[in-house]
């Protein structure tokens, strides 16, 4: 009895251990929380263990572009992205380390993406060829000179396939008619003569792209 006493002791012992560890990965001040654990424990609230959140107000982060992330990921951390969102829900990650962002931006970038359903063809059609051709007639240039042709983003330009509707319509609207985007000049300029109509085409067109490598959705006409 004694020997299965100790045991039971020993167990009792280690399963209190393991707790403490767990309750202690989830204090983001602390520089030694790797980067995954803090995805999986905390950003998994708001973006989904694998990054593909269900509710519009969080972007998806599944497949994002790994610079992207970093630069939000220090935007958010310095306070210079300052909108409202950004304020309610990442301004009190101050204490991330440079190496914790790039684990972070690590693990989102290399989930698989996932693509959102079509249903209003007709304003998926209207978007796909704004992000091709862009509206040369209001000086809007063509999505795709920055994102990719798929939508996958290049270099600090974020991936923008799969990527919530609202939230790329709300990331739009934010960039016209407010300077609170770090890096938004160019955004800015972009959007300046688009209208909401114009906005909702490329968002709702964004949002069903084909994945990279495959070709350029074609919905048939809406009937």
């Amino acid at each position: 009895m004694n020997k299965v006493t100790h045991i039971v002791s020993i167990g009792m012992l280690l399963a209190g251990s393991a707790c403490q560890d767990l309750e202690h990965s989830r204090q983001v001040d602390n520089p030694q929380v790797r980067g995954k654990t803090i995805a999986l424990q905390v950003c998994s609230n708001c973006h989904g263990v694998n990054g593909v959140s269900v509710s519009p107000t969080f972007p998806k982060l599944a497949g994002q572009r790994k610079e992207y992330l970093v630069d939000q990921l220090t935007d958010f951390k310095s306070h210079s992205r300052a909108d409202p969102n950004a304020q309610r829900f990442m301004w009190g990650f101050t204490h991330l380390t440079d190496a914790q962002i790039d684990e972070l931006a690590t693990y989102f970038s290399s989930q698989p993406a996932v693509l959102g359903e079509a249903s209003d063809l007709a304003l998926i059609n209207e978007g796909n060829a704004i992000y091709h051709s862009g509206l040369p007639d209001k000086g809007v240039s063509a999505c795709m000179a920055c994102h990719g042709q798929h939508g996958e983003g290049i270099n600090q330009f974020p991936r923008l396939a799969g990527q919530h509707a609202d939230y790329v319509m709300k990331q739009l609207k934010v960039f016209q008619q407010s300077d609170t985007r770090p890096r938004g000049a160019v955004m800015k300029a972009v959007c300046a003569n688009m209208s909401d109509r114009d906005m909702r085409a490329v968002a709702a067109y964004v949002e069903v792209f084909p994945p990279e490598g495959e070709a350029s959705v074609s919905p048939a006409d809406d009937r």
